[in-house]
């Protein structure tokens, strides 16, 4: 298994548009994302920080219910 990356909140939001996730909305430096799938609709929220923590990203990937696997190929 991989480590996970340091990066940016632009990868990081682009890697998961590619996945499906749409930006609802930004309020200050938290970027709010949604993704409707057939049982329900899951959000998150990434914070516009260069770069985003690597606990804050796994936690991320978590709520999307991502695997860094998965995630490094939107990359």
């Amino acid at each position: 298994m991989s480590k996970v990356p340091s990066l940016s909140y632009l990868e990081i939001i682009s890697a998961l548009k590619r996945d499906g996730w749409a930006v609802v909305r930004q309020v200050g430096s938290h970027i709010r994302l949604v993704k409707h799938t057939r049982d329900s609709t899951l959000k998150i929220t990434v914070p516009a920080h260069k770069p985003v923590k690597r606990s804050t990203l796994s936690h991320i990937l978590k709520q999307a219910q991502l695997s860094l696997d998965d995630f490094l190929n939107l990359l």
